[in-house]
């Protein structure tokens, strides 16, 4: 099912063959779960203007089956009352989310910004309990590129998943875009060998690198997937994956997630 090819030395590189369903991955829910079985996630961004971005990520969330869904917002007051559409989702600034308890994993940068409250947001979020799955995307990226306590704060986190665009990963590695497209394969081991995290790195192929020694990649998609907010949707639905206790390292789930993601779109 996931032909192996030869890289270099014991590097391997997988085929996500993400037009096969995994139903095996999401185990039948027992008659008496409840939306505590199912796992809480925090998302937090949403600087003013860009308050749809994590609005995206906390409803694809809420498509893949997560219990409980926050949102917070890099703003003084709450953009709006509630999220039309899915109103069950829950929300609150992104100060004020951070020092909530009962968190599964987390999904932050969305539509963030890389202003001071911003750096704060993202260094709390990594400060937490350690054992919060977390993704990064977007301005969290951006912060990790230019923030050392950040970045020393991101090596500390047990579960911690990048999904960089070529141009956030090239500031991530201090280099151009025109290089991390050079070397795909190079690029995502080297942000992963550096700050200790699984790398998504975005893009024509989409490479995921779970280890320095294996790099899958997604033969899918196609350019309907170049829109504003696509990130956001994926970002959402591995946050909500991780939730959910689903093992998103392993092959099949993260070809559920990216099937998921083209069906949103």
């Amino acid at each position: 099912m996931f032909p192996v090819f030869d890289l270099s030395g014991e590097s391997r590189r997988r085929m996500l063959q993400t037009a096969l369903r995994f139903p095996h991955v999401f185990k039948a829910r027992a008659e008496d779960s409840h939306k505590g079985t199912f796992g809480t996630l925090a998302v937090v961004g949403g600087s003013a203007g860009m308050s749809g971005a994590p609005v995206l990520a906390a409803s694809a969330a809420m498509y893949l089956g997560c219990g409980k869904v926050r949102a917070g917002f890099n703003q003084d007051t709450l953009p709006f009352a509630v999220i039309a559409g899915f109103p069950e989702i829950m929300l609150d600034t992104a100060d004020g989310l951070t020092k909530r308890q009962g968190i599964n994993a987390w999904t932050a940068g969305c539509g963030l910004g890389t202003d001071a409250a911003a750096v704060e947001t993202v260094a709390a979020v990594l400060a937490r309990n350690r054992d919060e799955a977390v993704v990064l995307d977007a301005d969290a990226l951006n912060i990790l590129s230019t923030d050392a306590e950040t970045r020393n704060l991101a090596r500390g986190c047990k579960n911690l998943i990048l999904t960089p665009h070529p141009a956030e990963a090239a500031r991530l590695l201090g280099t151009t875009v025109a290089q991390v497209q050079a070397d795909r394969t190079a690029a995502v081991r080297k942000i992963g060998a550096i700050l200790g995290a699984t790398v998504v790195l975005k893009g024509h192929k989409t490479l995921v690198a779970a280890s320095d020694t294996e790099i899958y990649v997604n033969e899918s998609g196609n350019a309907g997937l170049a829109t504003a907010g696509s990130g956001d949707v994926l970002g959402g639905i591995i946050g909500s994956l991780l939730a959910q206790g689903v093992p998103v390292l392993k092959p099949p789930a993260r070809a559920r997630g990216c099937t998921a993601r083209r069906r949103m779109l």
